[in-house]
C-alpha cells in the first residue's frame, strides 16, 4: 500500500471511471432485466463463418502469433472489400493493418498521430473510447455537437468550420454515427472533405456500421472524396458487420505512410490478436452482397419493431438512419435526468438502457436522452416493449 499522496491514476485519465456499459450490464445481471444497453447481438453471425473459425483452429492456422500486420488472407480480403464496395484501391501488403477490434484501431491511430495538446474535433455525442483515447494520446478534444432536427440528429457545418483552429490536427468522424444513428450525407461529407483539404487536416473515420444503413441512407466513405485518400485513416470492424463482436477483429486502411505510423503504435499495444478468427473474417468479407442486404433488412425491421414500441410507451423517438441504436427523449414522461431514469428503469420495467449524457462533454446537452439497442431477437424486443408499456400507464 503506497503512502504517497500523489493520485495513483494518470491525470489524463482522472475524469474516466468504470464505463457506463459495465455499470448498466451489471445492473441487468443483478435485476434480471432485459439488456438493451450494451450494443452486442444476442445471436451469432453466419454459421459458415463460425465453422471457418473452427476449421482454422483444427487446422492449426492462427493458434500461434499471426504476422504483426495481420494474416495476408485477411489483409487481401479487406482490400478487395474496399475495392468492390467503394472503388477504393489499397495495397494489402502496405496499406492495410489488422487490429484488435476498432477500439484498438482508434487508440493506435490517435497515439501515433497526435502530439501533446493537438486538438481533435469529434462529433458529440461520441462513443466513450474517443475521449479516453484522445486523453491518453495527450490531445485536446473539441466537440462539435450533432443536434436534434426534424426527428433525427444533424451536423451544423458552420459550427464545424468555426471549431477548426491552428492547433487542430485531425477530425475524428463517425458515420454511421453511434449513438444517434446519423448517416452523413454526400453534401455534408463534401463540405468536410473541402475543409480538411483547405486546413490540411488528417481525418480518422470510424465506419464500423458501414453495412447498417436504412431506408434511403447511403454509406459513403470519406476516403472516396477528392483529396481525402491521402489524408484519411479508415477504420472497419468485423464485429458489427458479421455479429461476432467477441472476436475483436478490426482493421485500418490508408496510405503506406499513415498505416506505418499506426502500426508503430499498435505493435506495442496488443502486437497481434485473434489469429484463427482472422481466417474466418477473411471468408466473411467475401460473402455475396445478398448477405449484407439481408442483414441490413433484418436490422431495419428490428429497428422499426423497437421504435414502434418505444413510441407506444410514450418516448420521443429519433429515427436512426444507421447503426443498431435508437436515441429517445424522456421529457414526455416529465423526466429530465436520463442517468436517474436508466438506473431506475430495471426496477420499474425490467429493461436496461444507456443514458446519452455520458457521451457528451457537457452532460446537460444530452440530459434527457436515452439510448436503446435493437440488435436483439424479435421475442426479446417484443417482451422489452411490452414491459416498457408500464411507463405509459
Amino acid at each position: 500500500m503506497t503512502s504517497s499522496t500523489r493520485p495513483l491514476l494518470n491525470r489524463r485519465l482522472a475524469e474516466f471511471g468504470t464505463t457506463i456499459f459495465a455499470e448498466m450490464s451489471a445492473l441487468a445481471l443483478r435485476t434480471g432485466a432485459i439488456n438493451l444497453g450494451q450494443g452486442f447481438p444476442d445471436t451469432d453471425g453466419p454459421e459458415e463463418i463460425r465453422e471457418a473459425a473452427v476449421r482454422a483452429l483444427r487446422d492449426g492456422r492462427g493458434n500461434q502469433y499471426p504476422p504483426g500486420p495481420g494474416i495476408p488472407e485477411l489483409r487481401a480480403a479487406v482490400a478487395a472489400h474496399q475495392e468492390r464496395r467503394y472503388g477504393l484501391s489499397y495495397d494489402p501488403d502496405a496499406e492495410v493493418l489488422v487490429t484488435a477490434g476498432a477500439t484498438e484501431a482508434i487508440a493506435a491511430t490517435l497515439l501515433a498521430l497526435l502530439e501533446p495538446d493537438d486538438e481533435v474535433i469529434a462529433f458529440e455525442p461520441y462513443y466513450d473510447s474517443y475521449a479516453a483515447c484522445i486523453a491518453m494520446a495527450g490531445g485536446t478534444r473539441v466537440p462539435v455537437t450533432l443536434r436534434p432536427y426534424e426527428g433525427s440528429f444533424r451536423l451544423d457545418l458552420d459550427e464545424l468550420r468555426a471549431a477548426v483552429t491552428d492547433r487542430t490536427r485531425l477530425l475524428l468522424i463517425n458515420t454511421p454515427h453511434n449513438p444517434t444513428g446519423t448517416v452523413l450525407t454526400r453534401a455534408e461529407l463534401t463540405a468536410i472533405a473541402e475543409l480538411a483539404v483547405e486546413r490540411d487536416l488528417l481525418v480518422v473515420t470510424d465506419e464500423v456500421y458501414e453495412h447498417l444503413v436504412f431506408d434511403d441512407a447511403e454509406h459513403l466513405p470519406l476516403a472516396t472524396f477528392p483529396g481525402m485518400r491521402e489524408r484519411t485513416v479508415t477504420i472497419g470492424s468485423a464485429g458489427k458487420s458479421f455479429s461476432f463482436t467477441g472476436w475483436k477483429v478490426g482493421w485500418v486502411t490508408s496510405t503506406q505512410e499513415l498505416v506505418t505510423a499506426v502500426r508503430t503504435a499498435k505493435q506495442y499495444l496488443t502486437y497481434v490478436s485473434a489469429g484463427p478468427f482472422q481466417y474466418a473474417v477473411a471468408e466473411a468479407l467475401r460473402l455475396p452482397d445478398a448477405y449484407f442486404d439481408s442483414f441490413r433488412a433484418d436490422l431495419q425491421r428490428k429497428r422499426d419493431l423497437l421504435g414502434d414500441g418505444l413510441r407506444a410507451a410514450g418516448f420521443e423517438v429519433y429515427q436512426p438512419q444507421g447503426t443498431y441504436f435508437i436515441t429517445t427523449d424522456i421529457t414526455p414522461f416529465g423526466d429530465k435526468d436520463a442517468y436517474a431514469f436508466c438506473r431506475a428503469l430495471p426496477e420499474r420495467c425490467g429493461v436496461v438502457a444507456i443514458p446519452n449524457s455520458v457521451f457528451y462533454d457537457d452532460p446537460n446537452a444530452g440530459r434527457s436522452q436515452v439510448r436503446f439497442a435493437f440488435c436483439k431477437k424479435d421475442d426479446v424486443l417484443a417482451e422489452a416493449t411490452s414491459r416498457l408499456q408500464r411507463l405509459a400507464s
